[in-house]
């Protein structure tokens, strides 16, 4: 099956020329990508984070059990030039976050991340057969 693509016939098409181009940005355009990875032991998940450390990320488990991965940079780079009295500064500021259902199989307990060329990988261990097992009881009815 092909794609189509379908206009909006109610809005005139220089409006469509204007907002659905490739010299326009879109709003996520600036999110990481995410891989998700699922092993027989473990599911991984990687961000794509270039330029980012370690203490630019935090990760953690939220009130609901969900995994959200939280990224905050700022830098400020100034230059002076004395003999001309040129002075120049940039400001950067990226933000970003993403939370993540995590599924029943994982040992919430064993969950670790690392930084490593500009990747942050979470290890999401899994329950084994026999742990999900032990934490499932039956109550029993009086």
């Amino acid at each position: 099956m092909m794609p189509v693509r379908r206009t909006q016939n109610w809005l005139p098409s220089i409006f469509n020329d204007f907002f659905d181009n490739e010299w326009m940005t879109r709003a996520n355009a600036t999110a990481p990508a995410i891989n998700v990875i699922e092993s027989e032991k473990e599911y991984k998940v990687e961000v794509a984070a270039p330029g980012m450390t370690k203490e630019d990320f935090n990760v953690r488990i939220d009130e609901d059990n969900n995994l959200v991965i939280s990224m905050e940079k700022k830098s400020e780079s100034k230059e002076e030039q004395k003999e001309h009295r040129y002075l120049r500064r940039e400001f950067s500021y990226s933000k970003f976050q993403q939370t993540m259902i995590l599924p029943d199989d994982v040992d919430k307990e064993k969950i670790a991340a690392g930084v490593e060329h500009g990747v942050l990988t979470i290890d999401l261990p899994k329950l084994s057969l026999e742990e999900i097992k032990k934490a499932e009881r039956t109550i029993e009815i009086k």
